[in-house]
């Protein structure tokens, strides 16, 4: 679906492998008003309009722009993960709790590790979206081992719906993906999970602005 998207810079986060490493170890960008950022999104045709991140629920203004957005008919899909709970307008809550391999333990000599691995997983704050909003789980697998730790959270989490339940491989290039494709393919058929591809990379590359 041809979307907008609003990226917020800044996370609480610190993931190994994090493919917008602008927006949280060295986040950078520029301050927009509301105003501003209502007046760039309705320029497109589209009505779909995506806010990610870094992690949304850490921007001041996420509940004015949402709700801005909302009264000029806009369906909201916000990508988060999970850490923070605020009320705001959505339509979808793309939630992507983060697995222990993306703890960065010795990435920038491990000092980000320790907090990462305390906060990276909440999933109180999983249950309270799980209650309010039509969701999607999306893991970020990246490695086999990491499909024990999904049925964990998932068992944690109790009423979550499998057909909700997205996998996507780790890795910015389309040959990263297709090598990780098939042993996800093939669990997400034993669980009845979905899979998903990373279709910005098919598209356009690993690049900025996609």
């Amino acid at each position: 679906m041809p979307s907008i998207f609003i990226r917020t810079s800044g996370c609480n986060l610190r993931c190994v492998w994090c493919d917008t490493p602008y927006t949280s170890w060295e986040a950078e960008g520029e301050d927009r008003s509301v105003d501003e950022i209502v007046a760039a999104t309705t320029a497109y045709p589209s009505r779909y309009v995506v806010i990610t991140g870094g992690e949304p629920f850490l921007a001041a203004d996420l509940d004015d722009v949402t709700k801005r957005l909302k009264l000029l008919g806009a369906h909201i899909t916000i990508e988060t993960a999970a850490t923070i709970f605020r009320i705001v307008d959505c339509d979808l809550l793309s939630m992507s709790p983060k697995l222990a391999s993306s703890t960065p333990w010795n990435r920038a000599d491990g000092r980000f590790a320790k907090t990462h691995e305390t906060h990276r997983l909440n999933c109180e704050v999983i249950r309270q979206f799980l209650q309010r909003y039509d969701y999607q789980l999306k893991f970020v697998l990246d490695d086999p081992q990491d499909f024990s730790e999904v049925s964990e959270i998932l068992e944690k989490l109790g009423d979550a719906d499998p057909e909700r339940v997205l996998l996507m491989a780790q890795g910015t290039s389309t040959e990263e993906i297709q090598k990780k494709s098939s042993w996800i393919i093939d669990y997400c058929k034993q669980r009845g999970f979905r899979y998903t591809p990373r279709l910005h990379l098919d598209l356009f590359g690993n690049q900025r602005g996609t």
